[in-house]
């Protein structure tokens, strides 16, 4: 790909700015020929990995990896009467096998309860079978009829982690929902993305779940970004596909289920939450390169700073950071804005002044300068990092903090929903919400408020003055 030198829109602009950094940082190619299908660059694909590396880590703890198969049989997909509902307008139908038209027409998976529970019901017998707790990484399809938009509005979801989960009572299911919620905190704690967790009214629950739990984060707009959602599936889908389990007197019951999900929507979050005027900024964890090194060549001791950077790369190699020496025949500002548009957490500089003085410039991706001394560089690298890390996450979390606002009056919320979030006090009615959202054009995210930002109260709903609690309020996408 042609390095582009030219200014990158500013964050402000944020569509544009989210549009351009695709293509500049090599993140997603969006002129594949078929709408709201796109394909990734390596090094987009290299951000992912790392990514869902942290996720596949989390989810071994006490969960199996599986795949099942994308097409499902029009028969098993038609069982579910509510579910089905809430998917007919997007589901992609297989009609034809060759020139022959099939017998039952197949299902691209949407998502993938109908074709993993009549599985499960062969798998499940008896209580000893329980819990029974796996997830898959797989490719969706929806036919997205909204404004698509790459890793956010997409026809084909590339990297949908779903996991299905059995269990012998309502009780151990529902702690499950707790489990899942822990463990996509932690997972965006590491990609330093602060996230507010709410329960969805029930008109926007998952088709067939008795309720659903989000993740949310803020984007620069101030429109809200779901990236992961866990369902509490109760025995919905278990008296659907017969998934029945024989308990300790020999009796059948019926199991409890949960599903959750999250998919490349958490790098689109990274990508925006962290990103500047320069490109991306991506935390060490996920980063494909962690430390470029940039050698400053002046005059005849070419190869002698050539030698110092290469012996340098490998004592960080071997230090387990993943390293770049661009030896490059460039000047040292277009390196600069190479690797700042691609994200690279540091950058080490070192030239015959630094030879001469044993040390090494440091230059965090966020402009933090610091001089290292060459013979404790691998201490110097790490402690750069661990500062550069923590500061990422402190600008992520107040860039959330100042776009959460407490309204008190339908006006305060039309205002807030502007810049960001609106907590405001909601009586839970449909007919409330319905009255919020017309007048303030936003929609009523959630209520049941996780987040150390937000301070949940009771007070009286905004729209009809009855005893409400705190819920959000935000523009989405």
């Amino acid at each position: 790909m042609e390095e582009d030198t030219g200014a990158l829109p500013r964050k402000e602009d944020f569509s544009r700015w989210y549009n351009e950094i695709l293509w500049r940082a090599e993140i997603m190619d969006v002129r594949y020929p078929v709408k709201g299908l796109y394909v990734w660059y390596p090094h987009g694909f290299a951000v992912r990995k790392r990514a869902y590396g942290i996720l596949r880590d989390l989810m071994d703890r006490e969960h199996e990896e599986t795949m099942f198969p994308l097409l499902i049989p029009e028969t098993e997909f038609m069982k579910e009467a509510t579910h089905i509902k809430g998917f007919e307008d997007e589901v992609y139908w297989v009609t034809h096998g060759g020139k022959n038209e099939l017998d039952v027409p197949l299902a691209l998976r949407p998502t993938s309860e109908t074709a993993i529970y009549p599985m499960y019901s062969l798998w499940i017998r008896s209580h000893t079978d329980l819990p029974l707790k796996l997830y898959q990484i797989v490719n969706t399809f929806r036919y997205e009829t909204k404004h698509t938009r790459p890793l956010i509005r997409l026809r084909e979801i590339t990297s949908f982690k779903e996991a299905h989960t059995v269990h012998a009572t309502r009780e151990e299911a529902a702690a499950q929902v707790e489990v899942a919620l822990g463990l996509y905190r932690e997972f965006y704690d590491s990609l330093r993305v602060p996230v507010i967790v709410s329960r969805r009214p029930d008109w926007d629950k998952f088709p067939g779940a008795d309720y659903t739990i989000a993740v949310d984060t803020i984007m620069p707009d101030g429109k809200t970004l779901q990236i992961g959602t866990v369902h509490m599936l109760g025995d919905h889908f278990s008296r659907t596909y017969e998934i029945t389990y024989e308990d300790a007197d020999g009796e059948q019951q019926y199991a409890y289920q949960t599903c959750y999900g999250i998919s490349e929507r958490s790098i689109a979050a990274i990508i925006s939450v962290h990103g500047d005027d320069k490109g991306l900024v991506l935390p060490p964890e996920v980063a494909p390169i962690q430390v470029v090194i940039v050698p400053i060549i002046v005059g005849k001791r070419r190869d002698e700073v050539l030698s110092a950077a290469a012996a340098l790369e490998e004592e960080l190699k071997e230090a387990g950071f993943v390293v770049r020496l661009d030896d490059r025949d460039m000047r040292p500002g277009a390196k600069y804005y190479h690797w700042e548009m691609r994200g690279v957490p540091l950058r080490i500089e070192i030239g015959p002044r630094d030879i001469d003085a044993n040390t090494v410039v440091a230059v965090t991706r966020d402009g933090q300068k610091t001089k290292l001394d060459r013979r404790g560089v691998v201490e110097g690298v790490f402690s750069v990092l661990a500062g550069f890390r923590e500061g990422i996450w402190a600008t992520a979390r107040q860039a959330m903090a100042d776009r959460i606002t407490v309204a008190a009056t339908l006006e305060e919320t039309a205002e807030a929903v502007k810049n960001g979030v609106a907590v405001v006090h909601w009586c839970g009615s449909q007919e409330c919400a319905e009255k919020i959202e017309t007048a303030v054009d936003a929609s009523i995210l959630g209520s049941d408020i996780r987040s150390d930002l937000i301070t949940v109260s009771d007070g009286p709903c905004v729209a009809c003055g009855d005893r409400g609690t705190s819920t959000l309020v935000a523009r989405t996408y």
